[in-house]
């Protein structure tokens, strides 16, 4: 079945008595390129493991399922159980493909990842919904040793802050995170023209390899990222105010201040001018103080 169009998209909604769920970000794409496009930016080859979040009505599923062939796996994981029916006549014949009813926010994937791929390596592709694309983002980064890439269709606005270099206005917190954890890699924007139905944004598809090596040394990784969510909690206020003005931070205006001198910094800057680097020496600085 040709998912790839809008015409047969809405055939198959029609004949299952569906319409497209905004609470679950329903968007479901019908552009054959791009779906090309997100296979090919994972390196998925024959006997690939594949992780899927949101299978909609199986169009990416198929593609992947295609790549992997049989001896590979896709598992595929959808929130919508009244998607189900569709899955099982799209996808359901194809054995190396598993669908999993559940809410990927609520998987333990600590134990999801070993029950269903063993101590294989996986990639993670998919067009996930864009109110559960940053927590999702932070889940799979945590525990980054078992992907070896993260391929997601999110909206335009997020790739570009996730890939934002510093002084940027989209360089945040989030930012830092990610690229201290994976090298991000934006591989096509999206019109929001290939969607049924079409958002109200565009979209674009984002790679992330994740790293094995930090690109800086930090020595106290929950304290960096305290500091860094701190300098960026008051964008408007000089560096060192906004440090000693975090509670999560716990640090007084002196220690604050010390720390920065320490790094070389100059404490009127602001944390959105602030390097990665930057960041660590100011973070390691603080903890020797």
């Amino acid at each position: 079945m040709n998912l790839s169009s809008p015409a047969s998209v809405n055939a198959l909604l029609k004949r299952y008595n569906l319409q497209p769920r905004r609470r679950f970000g329903q968007n479901f794409l019908v552009d054959s390129n791009v779906l090309a496009r997100i296979v090919d930016a994972g390196a998925v080859a024959e006997g690939g493991q594949v992780l899927e979040i949101g299978s909609g009505l199986g169009v990416l599923t198929q593609a992947l399922a295609e790549v992997v062939t049989l001896s590979g796996r896709v598992v595929t994981v959808e929130v919508d159980r009244n998607l189900l029916p569709v899955l099982t006549e799209t996808v359901g014949t194809l054995p190396q493909v598993r669908v999993v009813s559940n809410d990927a926010l609520e998987i333990d994937w600590s134990t999801f990842i070993p029950q269903n791929f063993g101590d294989r390596p996986i990639a993670v592709i998919a067009n996930i919904p864009y109110n559960i694309t940053s927590p999702l983002i932070a889940t799979f980064l945590e525990q980054r040793a078992r992907y070896s890439v993260i391929v997601l269709l999110v909206q335009k606005e997020v790739a570009t802050r996730i890939a934002a270099p510093p002084g940027s206005p989209d360089y945040g917190a989030f930012s830092v995170f990610v690229q201290y954890h994976a090298e991000v890699d934006i591989v096509m924007t999206v019109s929001r023209r290939v969607f049924y139905p079409a958002p109200d944004v565009d979209s674009a598809v984002i790679r992330l390899k994740p790293r094995t090596k930090p690109p800086v040394d930090v020595a106290d990784e929950a304290l960096f990222s305290r500091v860094v969510r701190a300098a960026f909690g008051q964008r408007r206020k000089s560096l060192v105010n906004a440090l000693s003005g975090d509670p999560t931070l716990g640090w007084e205006r002196s220690k604050a201040a010390a720390a920065v001198d320490a790094a070389g910094i100059d404490p009127g800057r602001r944390g959105e001018t602030l390097s990665m680097e930057e960041f660590a020496r100011i973070a390691n600085a603080g903890r020797d103080k």
